[in-house]
């Protein structure tokens, strides 16, 4: 039977994960808020989609957090002629003995990154959103549990380019958080240069001074907090406003599901745990409103045609929710 966390063990576990972030920052450089978005993931169970010209630390970022968290990460580079089987692992032949086994897929990871996932046609992108959505993956008619934690980084192109298959609106749905990497500021960026003037060499994290400061043990622990994480009927209710505004915007042909209201409660008690407080507030929910909500959200065509951006259509709409006290 597990031991219930005592209070210190929880303290001790967010104090852990915390410091993370300070560890991350020894090699990635001006995206604290994507890093906090995969704490955030990592506490509730959900997954993050990525947003980012290439060359903004994307692959970089999941690999430092894994090293910092001791758990296993895995990349896959999703194009057009990959198939279910090469991420969910296939039964192969055996040696001598002529027999059938299951080789595992890169799936069978920790943290996985999903590079470039609208890259890949629908039915591998199914694959993978069952296994986010399942924590297993089903070959042969047998049922795989994934490791935990289990949690997928998927990168996304915009949708203007050239051979790619846009994830229709339900399997964004699935995602709990978008997360947006912006190109560094100039400071930012003269930091970045004077590290790989000095020698930084980002595929030796070792070497970079990033150490494990936190595990698995220690998201477990963290995950049972958040559950605990008190909301008041008020916090609820501006949740549930907010959500409910998108879905009256002109602007909006889709607004937020009861779902994608989940998804921010959720959000909101992790963030509010990592924090250092044990009930949510409403600056908890603005806090994780856009990274929770936008990508639910589908603009109406005459909308798309002015040029609307839906970011700006969701700030209004939270802008029009009276804020509890």
């Amino acid at each position: 039977m597990t031991d219930t966390p005592t209070e210190a063990s929880v303290g001790e576990a967010r104090e852990r994960l915390a410091a993370v972030r300070t560890e991350v920052g020894k090699v990635v450089v001006g995206q604290d808020a994507a890093v906090s978005g995969l704490l955030v993931a990592l506490l509730t169970g959900g997954h993050v989609l990525m947003e980012g010209v290439p060359g903004v630390a994307k692959t970089l970022l999941v690999r430092a957090l894994a090293a910092s968290l001791d758990v296993e990460t895995r990349r896959v580079q999703f194009t057009p002629d990959l198939m279910p089987g090469d991420i969910t692992g296939s039964m192969v032949i055996e040696g001598g003995r002529g027999e059938l086994a299951f080789r595992e897929g890169p799936l069978f990871t920790n943290l996985l990154l999903a590079d470039e996932i609208n890259r890949t046609p629908p039915k591998t992108q199914s694959a993978l959103l069952e296994a986010m959505e399942e924590g297993q993956v089903s070959v042969d008619g047998v049922s795989r549990p994934l490791p935990r934690p289990f949690l997928v980084a998927a990168t996304q192109n915009p949708v203007e380019y050239e051979g790619t298959y846009p994830l229709p609106e339900a399997q964004l749905d699935r995602f709990l958080l978008k997360v947006v990497l912006p190109v560094p500021e100039r400071e930012q960026e003269l930091e970045i240069l004077a590290r790989h003037a000095a020698g930084f060499d980002p595929r030796d994290l070792r070497a970079a001074g990033i150490t494990a400061v936190a595990g698995p043990a220690d998201i477990a622990v963290g995950q049972s907090a958040c559950r605990g994480v008190q909301v008041s009927p008020e916090v609820t209710g501006y949740i549930v406003d907010i959500a409910r505004a998108t879905r009256q915007s002109p602007s909006l042909s889709l607004g937020v599901s009861p779902r994608g209201a989940t998804a921010l409660l959720r959000a909101a008690r992790a963030w509010a745990w990592l924090t250092g407080r044990d009930f949510v507030t409403p600056d908890d929910v603005k806090a994780l409103a856009h990274a929770a909500l936008v990508h639910r959200l589908g603009l109406r065509p005459e909308a798309e045609l002015e040029g609307v951006d839906v970011a700006a259509v969701l700030s209004s709409a939270l802008g029009s929710v009276p804020v509890p006290r």
